[in-house]
Protein backbone atom coordinates (compact mmCIF):
# COMPACT_ATOMS: atom_id res chain seq x y z
CA UNK A 1 0.00 0.00 0.00
CA UNK A 2 1.32 3.89 -1.02
CA UNK A 3 1.51 5.90 1.90
CA UNK A 4 0.24 9.34 0.37
CA UNK A 5 1.80 12.58 1.12
CA UNK A 6 -1.81 14.35 2.26
CA UNK A 7 -1.77 10.88 4.83
CA UNK A 8 2.14 11.63 5.61
CA UNK A 9 1.84 15.09 6.59
CA UNK A 10 1.66 16.00 10.13
CA UNK A 11 -0.51 18.44 11.75
CA UNK A 12 1.57 21.04 12.72
CA UNK A 13 5.21 22.03 10.74
CA UNK A 14 8.51 21.00 12.64
CA UNK A 15 11.01 23.38 13.12
CA UNK A 16 14.84 22.39 13.76
CA UNK A 17 15.69 23.43 17.25
CA UNK A 18 18.37 22.45 18.94
CA UNK A 19 18.57 23.38 22.50
CA UNK A 20 19.74 22.19 25.72
CA UNK A 21 16.37 21.52 28.19
CA UNK A 22 15.99 19.52 31.38
CA UNK A 23 12.78 17.21 32.17
CA UNK A 24 11.04 16.68 35.19
CA UNK A 25 8.59 12.95 35.27
CA UNK A 26 5.54 14.16 36.96
CA UNK A 27 3.88 10.81 37.37
CA UNK A 28 6.28 9.59 40.56
CA UNK A 29 5.43 9.39 44.14
CA UNK A 30 8.84 8.89 45.29
CA UNK A 31 11.57 11.72 44.45
CA UNK A 32 10.70 12.68 40.94
CA UNK A 33 12.92 11.24 38.04
CA UNK A 34 14.62 14.43 35.91
CA UNK A 35 17.33 14.76 33.92
CA UNK A 36 19.45 16.70 31.21
CA UNK A 37 18.50 16.59 27.49
CA UNK A 38 18.75 18.26 23.76
CA UNK A 39 15.76 19.22 21.95
CA UNK A 40 16.04 18.32 18.37
CA UNK A 41 12.89 19.62 17.06
CA UNK A 42 9.53 21.26 17.71
CA UNK A 43 6.25 21.99 16.61
CA UNK A 44 3.12 24.07 18.27
CA UNK A 45 2.10 20.49 19.24
CA UNK A 46 4.68 18.71 20.08
CA UNK A 47 8.26 18.44 21.14
CA UNK A 48 11.39 15.72 20.18
CA UNK A 49 14.66 15.68 22.48
CA UNK A 50 17.36 13.30 23.42
CA UNK A 51 17.98 11.58 26.20
CA UNK A 52 20.25 9.56 28.23
CA UNK A 53 17.38 8.23 30.01
CA UNK A 54 14.59 5.98 28.51
CA UNK A 55 11.07 7.61 29.18
CA UNK A 56 8.07 5.41 29.50
CA UNK A 57 5.08 6.41 27.14
CA UNK A 58 2.19 7.95 28.70
CA UNK A 59 3.96 9.55 31.59
CA UNK A 60 3.50 12.80 32.76
CA UNK A 61 6.41 15.38 32.24
CA UNK A 62 7.39 18.99 32.40
CA UNK A 63 10.34 19.80 29.70
CA UNK A 64 12.22 23.47 30.12
CA UNK A 65 13.83 24.36 26.85
CA UNK A 66 16.43 27.42 27.07
CA UNK A 67 15.48 29.46 24.73
CA UNK A 68 17.20 31.55 22.32
CA UNK A 69 15.80 34.93 22.98
CA UNK A 70 16.31 37.18 25.64
CA UNK A 71 13.33 39.22 27.35
CA UNK A 72 13.93 42.98 26.78
CA UNK A 73 17.83 41.96 25.05
CA UNK A 74 18.84 41.25 28.38
CA UNK A 75 17.33 38.26 30.26
CA UNK A 76 17.49 34.66 29.46
CA UNK A 77 13.92 32.90 28.63
CA UNK A 78 13.04 29.27 28.87
CA UNK A 79 10.22 27.50 27.58
CA UNK A 80 8.22 25.54 30.07
CA UNK A 81 6.16 23.05 28.32
CA UNK A 82 4.01 20.52 30.04
CA UNK A 83 2.62 17.08 28.33
CA UNK A 84 2.42 13.53 27.90
CA UNK A 85 5.15 11.22 26.20
CA UNK A 86 3.72 9.67 23.22
CA UNK A 87 6.76 8.21 21.59
CA UNK A 88 9.69 7.02 23.33
CA UNK A 89 12.95 4.82 22.28
CA UNK A 90 16.16 4.51 23.38
CA UNK A 91 17.31 7.66 23.04
CA UNK A 92 14.75 9.99 21.91
CA UNK A 93 11.03 10.94 23.55
CA UNK A 94 8.37 12.59 22.21
CA UNK A 95 6.11 15.16 24.06
CA UNK A 96 2.45 16.01 23.17
CA UNK A 97 2.33 19.61 24.36
CA UNK A 98 -0.68 20.43 26.90
CA UNK A 99 0.01 23.67 28.06
CA UNK A 100 3.12 26.56 28.09
CA UNK A 101 4.25 28.87 29.01
CA UNK A 102 7.82 31.03 29.27
CA UNK A 103 9.44 32.17 32.34
CA UNK A 104 12.78 33.98 33.11
CA UNK A 105 15.79 31.59 33.70
CA UNK A 106 17.42 32.93 36.74
CA UNK A 107 20.58 32.45 37.33
CA UNK A 108 20.42 29.18 38.43
CA UNK A 109 20.03 28.25 34.55
CA UNK A 110 17.19 25.75 33.61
Amino acid sequence: MQVTQRNNRRVADRFPLEREARFTVLDTRATPLTGKCRTVNMSSRAILFRSDERLTEGKRLELAVSWPALLDATCQLKLVALGRVIRSNFEDAVIEIERYEFRTQGSAGL
